[in-house]
């Protein structure tokens, strides 16, 4: 799964790299992002803009705005079969920019380890969105990010990893492709391109939101 990132960029580089808008005002680095928090996402929609929504999906239909919590990540095998992700899947989707993930090694110490790329440059994760409107008519948009197997970087720490997006496939993600091309691009990200650090348990809290719980532990 993927539930902790980062995505801490100067706007200089952010327009640079996915050649979005950047409203500087909403804008900032942020070191621990976390469910239930608005975090920056370019969607097939606004693909021009970095806009900024609800972490953990919350369908259209759904009646509490609480269901969120359980759907912040989307798993790639059965995207196109749960009720929750599969209109979505079709029809809105966004990429979920960051500069590196976190995940808790699955071992009595439960250490948690930072997954990045090697020349540490920032990616996109592949993520669905949805429209919930409340009872007073306020309209929120929300996000899930997909996961799929883990590769041999992430493997000994955990059994899923987010579906990242090579550079050529983001603009594909957020086009009209047909249901199969875009099942294609949900696989592990290539292992030679990344690195996994350990880090300290100042990330378990989002509190703690600032480069500090970046640096590596012996």
């Amino acid at each position: 799964m993927c539930g902790r990132y980062s995505f801490a960029v100067v706007d200089e580089l952010i327009e640079e790299r996915f050649g979005v808008r950047v409203r500087t005002a909403i804008y900032k680095a942020r070191y621990n992002c976390a469910p239930g928090q608005d975090l920056a996402v370019i969607s097939n929609h606004t693909p021009e803009e970095l806009s900024f929504f609800h972490w953990g999906l919350i369908p259209s239909w759904a009646r509490d705005k609480s269901i969120g919590y359980q759907l912040i990540n989307a798993r790639s095998e059965t995207i196109t079969e749960k009720p929750s992700y599969k209109n979505a899947f079709r029809s809105r989707r966004c990429l979920v920019p960051a500069t590196g993930f976190f995940e808790w090694k699955k071992d009595r110490d439960k250490d948690p380890y930072r997954i990045l790329m090697k020349d540490e440059t920032p990616f996109a994760m592949a993520g669905i969105w949805d429209q919930w409107t409340t009872a007073d008519g306020e309209i929120i948009h929300s996000f899930s990010i997909l996961t799929t197997s883990p590769n041999a970087v992430m493997n000994d720490i955990h059994e899923r990893m987010p579906v990242i997006l090579s550079r050529a496939d983001e603009k594909r993600w957020l086009s009209p492709l047909p249901e199969s091309e875009l099942i294609d691009l949900l696989k592990p990200y290539p292992a030679e391109k990344m690195k996994a650090y350990k880090i300290s348990k100042l990330v378990n809290s989002p509190k703690n939101d600032s480069a500090e719980i970046l640096i590596p532990v012996s």
